[in-house]
């Protein structure tokens, strides 16, 4: 188990609700550190956040290049994780070969 300095949580806390568009998910994987490990601090420092994905919903339906925006990201990160599965397993299959 990793000690963070308090200086640092209490610096990812802040940094989590200046983002109220990014997911704890994400805020993690941009200081490097488990999303729960992060959770737990905004959890201890009492603040909260919108449960969700979107900190607001929106209030208009969105236009049709927002639409497309969205179903060409969705694609994208299926495609990274298709990727990911691929080299892992050519990685252990690489592996497995060998004498």
């Amino acid at each position: 188990m990793k000690n963070y300095p308090p200086q640092f949580k209490a610096d990812a806390v802040v940094l989590d609700q200046s983002r109220p568009e990014a997911t704890i998910r994400s805020v993690a994987a941009d200081l490097g550190i488990n999303p729960e490990t992060l959770r737990n601090w905004v959890r201890a420092a009492g603040a909260s956040r919108p449960r969700g994905r979107r900190a607001e919903a929106p209030t208009e339906p969105p236009t049709q290049l927002e639409a497309e925006n969205a179903a060409l990201r969705k694609k994208v990160r299926e495609r990274e994780e298709e990727r990911e599965i691929l080299r892992k397993e050519a990685k252990y299959f690489a592996g497995e070969t060998r004498w």
